[in-house]
């Protein structure tokens, strides 16, 4: 079995498929082999879990996925690499792979479909352009994964994996860590990727929390105070909540019985103060 980190073997297959990299896309195909095993080794599969990949791109990281799991399923938006993967996982029998869209697709109904009662663990090369934006649709989805293990640009893992009080910490932090605890695994150079992107990178997983504090419309008042509290960060909590429909008097009020300083600023507050505002925030008219 050819090594899909070897950069010759690789671009041999890639130019007999016709295949060109897409920077729209932000393709970039890992050819560090320590990195995939690390990777896979960290969703902790055994032979009775499945595994969904999110962009298995040349199927690297799959092949590490398909020795641990049961069963992969590869969900692949760009048709070009089709049979890229046809020819790179011919040897995988337990591997189907997926053409469609993650942010496109009921991930809870293909998981069922797919695993049955099996857990599931997810992994991915997230393309730093729809980092977030992936993240955020597996966690608000509540597909049923045991953890996420995902590979993003090392700054966004820093702001992900960000503590209340620091620079890095904003609304996604919040949001992401109000879903699940996550935490850094590795770094990843900026070297491991053909072509090598102009960053480095950062493996974390997350673990989806079992039980969430809120109902559904709970959840809605509580990202929209944070949504306004980080949008103007260098205000004080009293001005900018006011963005939130709240008047100063009412967010007065609301922070003097939530026990938080009337200076304080977004970037201090830990998601339990956002909590206790959420709360008191229900009882005021506007939200």
């Amino acid at each position: 079995m050819e090594a899909l980190t070897d950069i010759g073997y690789m671009k041999s297959v890639l130019q007999k498929h016709g295949f060109h990299f897409s920077k729209a896309l932000g393709q970039n195909f890992l050819t560090n082999p320590t990195v995939c095993p690390r990777m896979a080794e960290a969703c902790g599969l055994t032979k009775e879990w499945g595994a969904l990949e999110v962009g298995p791109g040349c199927g690297v990281l799959t092949r590490e996925l398909a020795h641990l799991a049961d069963k992969v399923v590869a969900l692949e938006l760009d048709a070009r690499l089709l049979p890229v993967l046809e020819e790179t996982l011919a040897e995988q029998d337990n591997v189907k792979v997926i053409h469609g869209d993650v942010l496109k697709t009921d991930l809870t109904t293909l998981l069922q479909e797919e695993f049955g009662d099996r857990p599931v663990a997810i992994c991915a090369n997230l393309p730093y352009y729809i980092t977030s934006p992936v993240i955020m649709y597996l966690l608000e989805s509540r597909v049923p994964a045991e953890c996420i293990t995902v590979m993003v640009q090392k700054e966004a893992a820093e702001r992900l994996c960000a503590k209340p009080g620091t620079r890095e910490c904003g609304a996604v932090t919040l949001a992401v860590q109000y879903y699940a605890e996550v935490e850094k695994l590795f770094s990843v150079s900026r070297g491991s990727f053909m072509p090598s992107p102009k960053v480095d990178s950062m493996v974390i997983r997350l673990k989806p929390k079992k039980e969430l504090p809120l109902e559904k419309e709970e959840e809605k008042r509580l990202f929209s105070l944070i949504k306004a509290a980080f949008g103007q960060r260098r205000k004080t909590l009293v001005n900018a909540l006011q963005v939130s429909g709240l008047q100063k008097e009412q967010i007065k009020e609301i922070l003097d019985k939530a026990g938080i300083s009337q200076t304080a600023r977004a970037e201090q507050l830990s998601m339990e103060d956002f909590l206790k505002i959420n709360i008191l925030a229900g009882t005021k008219s506007g939200l």
